[in-house]
């Protein structure tokens, strides 16, 4: 594999106050419903009222978990020295988690069970951000998993959250079997299949946009009647790939990234992922991801379409990702025997 060179970027860089950006309001010919129009003015409120100013701006790390959460030692390391600049939730799906590191005790939020492909994996994104919207120094939201690692210095991935003008939602658009195949008619007349989108579940979002994802009840209801598995014609939708896509493409669409912070590689072409196991972690893995400036997207027809955009961090060209998965817990003594080697920026 070959080592790329990772951008390097001061923390004087990243301290740029976020530039202003145009909103695109969403046209529609039709007559809009009542529940449509009560929706819109929730959104339009949230987006348009400036964001309240804290003395403290935190990041929320908020990790959806089935239990015990295996590069805890990692992330203590990551966090070390930032106390009061972040603040931890765990979603544990099947059990209650056990604790190596001191930080993530007592740091469980009311947890209910998760079948993946379901709603209720969006239930428990939703309900990670509940809990962490009530501490009103939470200015991003970042959702993780257990098998996810940091690529970067805590001071890094802060800076590059908290100055960003966007929220980084996963969002394109897949005419292919994986993507708007899944679509139900049933979401009419609110979603379309032309606004139908599909995107990664691991987002990184502003506070006004977790407040958008909780305070939704009309599309949230759309996907949990019409996107599920097992579904007419053979077809199986998966909410936590296409609800939120799909929403902040109708209600948003200037204000999402159109790519994840946190890096997946499918490049094997499977239902899951490739995880990577410790022999496969090595620090030229590591840099090679971090490096990584261009979003890569394909379609899931016959015809493969590519589609690769650079990474724009407020106009600029910067490296994707800040986070990745998936990880074997047994990579842990790897990982921590690198980080302050592939964490230098």
């Amino acid at each position: 594999m070959k080592l790329h060179q990772v951008w390097q970027l001061g923390v004087k860089d990243m301290k740029a106050v976020p530039l202003p950006r145009p909103r695109s309001a969403p046209k529609r010919p039709r007559e809009l419903t009542d529940e449509e129009r009560a929706s819109r003015v929730v959104f339009r409120q949230i987006l348009t009222t400036p964001p309240v100013l804290s003395k403290n701006s935190k990041i929320a790390f908020m990790f959806l978990t089935p239990g015990t959460l295996p590069f805890e030692r990692l992330w203590e390391k990551f966090f070390e020295g930032h106390e009061g600049r972040y603040t931890i939730y765990i979603h544990a799906s099947r059990e209650k988690p056990e604790h190596v590191s001191p930080i993530f005790v007592g740091r469980e939020i009311h947890s209910e069970k998760v079948t993946w492909g379901k709603i209720s994996m969006v239930d428990a994104e939703r309900r990670l951000m509940a809990n962490a919207l009530q501490d009103i120094d939470n200015q991003h939201f970042v959702l993780l998993s257990d098998s996810c690692v940091p690529l970067h210095s805590f001071d890094y991935i802060y800076d590059y959250l908290m100055g960003a003008n966007l929220s980084f939602i996963d969002c394109f658009y897949d005419p292919g079997p994986h993507g708007n195949f899944r679509y139900s008619q049933n979401m009419l007349p609110e979603v379309t299949e032309t606004d139908f989108r599909k995107g990664s579940q691991w987002f990184s979002v502003k506070r006004q946009h977790a407040l958008m994802i909780i305070a939704d009840s009309l599309y949230y209801t759309k996907f949990k009647l019409h996107c599920r598995p097992g579904m007419e014609d053979g077809r199986n939708c998966y909410a936590d790939e296409h609800y939120l896509p799909t929403v902040f493409r109708m209600m948003d669409p200037d204000g999402i990234a159109n790519w994840s912070v946190t890096h997946v590689d499918w490049s094997e072409g499977k239902w899951h992922p490739k995880a990577y196991r410790a022999k496969h972690v090595n620090l030229e893995l590591l840099k090679n991801i971090a490096s990584i400036d261009v979003s890569h997207h394909v379609t899931s027809d016959g015809k493969k379409v590519v589609t690769e955009n650079p990474c724009l961090w407020n106009g600029a060209k910067r490296p994707c990702y800040l986070f990745a998965r998936k990880f074997y817990p047994e990579s842990i003594n790897n990982l921590l025997t690198l980080f302050a080697n592939y964490t230098l920026i």
